[in-house]
């Protein structure tokens, strides 16, 4: 890149232009800082962007990278990093963690509703959302709403903890005995089954309550 005019380097373009203004090639070129014998940065960098294409970012491992040639195997953990880095810190972006206020938030559509609507949360293991999913609707009773009904979309997940809710149409977020007997079954049968049940939220327009604290848990 010495022979290339300084505003065409990338470490020039991105002092005088912002990051935003490179190129994938340029930010990867920035990442490896030299080329190799016969090989400029920019068109090494330029080789790892069509594996990284051809590969996807998930997949790819060192052995990936160090299969160019010209890029050995400091050069390719460093990208190898640096990839994993920005994977990161957009998954953790996008991460919604449920808590009793979270699951509110996410029952907006059913809160004013003049059915009962339960609804299961599945998580991961730092209670990261995988998946929301409606089990019935109609009034809530130990006989409608079966275990394996919220159990089975649990195990297909692979989550390993479930927050599970429902409206009161009534106005009155206050957890009622049936309330409280489907919360025993369902934190019964989790324990069979090693999947927590983290909470059973009671929501209504304006308010929630925790039915798995109203049993003292």
């Amino acid at each position: 890149m010495k022979d290339a005019p300084k505003y065409e380097r990338p470490r020039e373009k991105m002092s005088r232009y912002g990051v935003g203004k490179l190129s994938d090639e340029e930010l990867l070129a920035i990442v490896l800082g030299s080329g190799v014998q016969g090989v400029n940065v920019v068109q090494l960098a330029r080789k790892i962007v069509k594996k990284v294409q051809e590969v996807g970012i998930d997949p790819l491992s060192l052995d990936d990278l160090t299969g160019i040639k010209g890029l050995g195997s400091v050069k390719a953990g460093q990208v190898l990093a640096a990839l994993e880095f920005g994977r990161r810190q957009h998954t953790q972006k996008d991460e919604v963690v449920i808590t009793p206020e979270k699951v509110f938030e996410l029952c907006v559509d059913i809160r004013d509703s003049r059915k009962e609507h339960f609804v299961a949360f599945y998580c991961n293991s730092r209670s990261v959302l995988i998946e929301r999913e409606i089990i019935s609707i109609g009034t809530l009773d130990a006989s409608l709403v079966h275990p394996r009904e919220v159990f089975e979309p649990a195990l297909r997940h692979g989550a390993a903890s479930i927050v599970v809710a429902h409206n009161h149409p009534s106005g009155d977020a206050s957890a009622s005995p049936d309330d409280l007997e489907v919360t025993r079954q369902l934190r019964h049968a989790g324990k069979l089954l090693g999947i927590e049940l983290a909470d059973h939220v009671v929501v209504s327009r304006n308010a929630w309550a925790s039915a798995l604290s109203a049993l003292g848990v």
